[in-house]
């Protein structure tokens, strides 16, 4: 059942890359935006159903790279500065973020 579930995947990956990279003809910010969401949807099945509490929190840490990412490439389109810093801001939060949940994981208060 485990090698069914991932051929589905890897077909339904492969079909998403032809139809995103040789069908939709839009420009490649918006093919790389479209890598970006679906990676996000993984990511996100994965701090949902996450085997257990570190799985989730590496999960969270790398949505707040996705987003970044996004922010970046955002930025770069529509060529408004403020988005990277929107996006250098996300990333020093979620670094953050992920030391007081690996704290909080250890046992420890967040002031030890």
């Amino acid at each position: 059942m485990r090698l069914f579930r991932w051929m589905i995947g890897v077909v339904l990956l492969a079909v998403f890359c032809y139809f995103n990279f040789f069908v939709y003809t839009g420009q490649i910010y918006f093919k790389l935006i479209n890598v970006i969401l679906v990676s996000a949807l993984f990511v996100l099945f994965r701090v949902i159903f996450g085997p257990s509490p570190a799985d989730r929190i590496v999960a969270v840490d790398i949505l707040g790279v996705l987003i970044v990412g996004m922010l970046a490439l955002l930025g770069l389109q529509y060529d408004q500065g403020f988005l990277l810093d929107i996006g250098l801001i996300w990333a020093l939060l979620s670094f953050i973020a992920s030391l007081a949940f690996a704290k909080i994981l250890e046992g420890r208060s967040l002031d030890d």
